[in-house]
């Protein structure tokens, strides 16, 4: 197990740091396709490198997920989200840092690509369009990724496909919240930024686990799973 938390803390702090390190640092060279496309690859990256050892879950939501579906006990997913959680700070600082960096930059002023909603982030969208967003897009992301994980799916494709939904998902969402689909990656930014971004942070954690045990119970029943 220490193998498997060790494993999900570096994946995650990887996620988050060339995720939300795009949108921080780069944001402004390569747009949302660009942190799209970061977000994406960095699943791909850890999932090959990483998903041997773990699973390369990354995320609560995905985690509880493997919970609601039956492929994961209620103590492993504690122990995974607690690991996941502190590879996101730990990505989080690591990228203030850097970006503290430049002379014309600030938390306060700049943010660290923290999530959220409603009148002065990104499109202004409301509270319900967020929770709908982060909801859905998390089932979704959950499906693939438990479908693409079970017994009899091609599995040398698997890491390619659950990047290229976090990257479509991001492609649909970023003006919406930013995307969170992930507790810890809302968390480990929130975290530096506080204010409004730890005010809204519930909504990124209640969310994403709702929309990931979805997934999970809708796999248990097997309208998403192979046939044995």
């Amino acid at each position: 197990m220490t193998k498997k938390l060790l494993a999900e803390t570096l994946g995650t702090f990887m996620l988050v740091f060339f995720g939300v390190g795009s949108a921080v640092l780069m944001g402004d060279k390569i747009g949302m396709l660009g942190i799209a496309t970061a977000f994406g690859l960095s699943i791909v990256a850890a999932a090959y490198s990483l998903g041997s050892v773990s699973g390369a879950h990354l995320n609560p939501a995905v985690s509880f997920g493997f919970v609601t579906a039956g492929r994961m006990s209620v103590g492993d997913f504690i122990s995974y989200s607690i690991a996941q959680i502190i590879g996101a700070i730990l990505a989080a600082f690591v990228i203030m840092i850097i970006a503290t960096g430049k002379a014309d930059y600030s938390v306060a002023a700049n943010g660290l690509g923290q999530n959220g909603f409603g009148e002065g982030y990104l499109g202004a969208y409301s509270l319900s369009s967020a929770l709908i967003f982060e909801t859905v897009a998390t089932f979704i992301f959950v499906t693939v990724i438990l479908g693409a994980t079970q017994d009899g799916a091609p599995g040398a494709m698997a890491g390619l496909a659950i990047g290229l939904t976090l990257m479509a998902i991001h492609l649909v969402g970023i003006n919406v919240t930013g995307v969170s689909v992930n507790p810890a990656r809302s968390i480990g930014p929130a975290l530096f930024v506080g204010g409004k971004a730890l005010a809204q942070l519930w909504v990124f954690i209640a969310a994403p686990l709702a929309g990931g045990a979805i997934a999970g119970a809708v796999h248990a029943m097997g309208l998403t799973r192979a046939s044995a």
